[in-house]
């Protein structure tokens, strides 16, 4: 029995069998040429299906499973059926064919390109960003401590009275101050400037002292007249010659100008002294210093810092109204209130806050209201707010029972005159209630009234005294 190839009509067909050779038995043939014929042409048929399958397999294997996929997959083409005519495939044949025609699928594979790109453009925009917002920060500060510098350089050059005398300029220079005070004030209030004198402004050897030991500016902060030279400025002239306490400003005076005036003044704290704080406070209000010190001082190491009372007033759009804003129609409708900004009786800003406005002073804007015209200035900035209440304490009783309570103020006057009524006559008073010895004096008896009720009068009095004393000594070590 021949079992190899068969020879019909002329034509040789070659059938090659995997397996057993024994396996298929050949039949006899039929006698008619027409059978073979069809079976030679159904043959054929065959051969060319197989050869463009060949070819399809061979695109698909090249594009997408390369060159080892496409040797696999024309091994399983050419595989023999079975008996039952039907091809039955391995576990890991139906594996990869499950992952040849996900592969080819070109939506399939396009979607994950999209997806693994987007991941990797997402991380690397995130890690840029971080980077750029970190380099921005960095080329701000920079430039800020840059354009002060120049600023400094420039004013002491050009002899601009930015802080009256160069030689100031140049020794304060060189020393670190916690905080400089600029006293706001007018060429009309020489009382109020010397009842702040008596009271809680050191003068003489005890400012410079204050000054030299515990890094602590205070200046009244006055401008020019409209004339200059005029008797309004000499009678200046002759005060800052005698007591040597007021920074003068390259501005005019005026009360509608007291937004151009803290610009002015800022630029000019900052560009004379090198401080961490930069206060300004009315002439009008009482400040016990040595407790705004201490206040400062927990906040030394942040940045950007604006510390004042809170508050957000209505907009006035009345005409003739204490507090009109010209400007109203900025703020929304009619009826709005301001934006949190700090009472312009007195607010403390941090060295990089000042540094700001001096650099920007020509294109800040100014409202009719110098404390909204500061709020607006740091609106847009990454700068933190501390709502202090003890810098917008009452007169006595509220100063008064607030410091027995342990809570000492830092400035009192009273909201409805915006500074203490009648301050030239009263803050003498109120100094007296509300000062820091006093204070201090009167929390330390209250504590230890409950003590001291076993010890014999004359022995709760001389207790007291000792710890009173020592209590001041320390104070006074402080302050002078």
């Amino acid at each position: 029995m021949l079992k190899g190839s068969i020879v019909i009509s002329g034509a040789v067909t070659v059938l090659i069998y995997k397996g057993r050779s024994d396996k298929y038995r050949l039949r006899p043939l039929p006698a008619k040429k027409s059978f073979w014929r069809e079976r030679e042409k159904r043959e054929r048929a065959k051969q060319s299906k197989r050869l463009l399958a060949l070819e399809v397999g061979r695109e698909l294997g090249a594009t997408c499973l390369g060159k080892a996929e496409e040797s696999h997959l024309l091994e399983v083409m050419w595989t023999v059926p079975e008996n039952k005519g039907i091809t039955r495939r391995t576990a890991m044949e139906e594996e990869q064919l499950k992952l040849v025609s996900e592969g080819c699928n070109p939506k399939a594979l396009h979607q994950k390109e999209v997806k693994r790109e987007n991941k990797d453009i997402f991380g690397e925009v995130s890690k840029t960003h971080n980077a750029i917002q970190t380099l921005d920060k960095t080329i701000s500060n920079l430039e800020m401590e840059l354009a002060a510098a120049r600023a400094t350089q420039e004013s002491v050059r050009s002899g601009s009275p930015l802080s009256g005398d160069s030689k100031t300029t140049d020794s304060s220079r060189k020393r670190r101050y916690l905080m400089v005070v600029g006293i706001n004030t007018a060429f009309s209030s020489r009382k109020r400037r010397d009842s702040v004198r008596a009271t809680w402004m050191p003068q003489g050897e005890k400012r410079k002292r204050l000054e030299e030991e515990k890094g602590i500016i205070i200046r009244f902060v006055i401008g020019h007249g409209a004339t200059s030279g005029g008797i309004l400025d000499r009678a200046v002239e002759a005060e800052d010659r005698k007591h040597g306490d007021l920074l003068r400003l390259d501005h005019v005076e005026g009360y509608l100008e007291l937004s151009a005036k803290t610009k002015i003044y800022f630029a000019t704290a900052v560009a004379t002294w090198d401080a961490d704080f930069y206060v300004k406070v009315d002439d009008d209000v009482h400040v016990n210093i040595a407790t705004l010190g201490e206040t400062l001082v927990r906040h030394r190491k942040k940045q950007r810092l604006y510390i004042g009372c809170m508050k957000s007033g209505p907009v006035l759009a009345q005409k003739g109204v204490r507090y009109h804003e010209p400007e109203y129609w900025k703020f929304g409708e009619p009826g709005n209130k301001y934006f949190r900004h700090a009472t312009g009786q007195l607010y403390a800003i941090s060295k990089d806050l000042a540094t700001y406005i001096s650099i920007n002073q020509h294109v800040l804007h100014r409202y009719a209201n110098e404390d909204v015209s500061l709020g607006a200035w740091f609106i847009g900035l990454d700068v933190q707010h501390i709502d202090d209440r003890r810098l917008c304490c009452g007169t006595p009783p509220d100063c008064e029972w607030k410091a027995q309570a342990g809570n000492i103020c830092v400035a009192s006057f009273d909201w409805s005159c915006s500074g203490i009524c009648r301050s030239a006559e009263r803050i003498k008073e109120v100094h007296r209630r509300c000062g820091e010895v006093r204070t201090l004096c009167g929390v330390l008896l209250s504590k230890r009234k409950r003590q001291l009720g076993a010890l014999p009068t004359s022995g709760r009095f001389f207790s007291f005294g000792i710890k009173a004393g020592v209590l001041a000594f320390f104070f006074f070590q402080f302050l002078y």
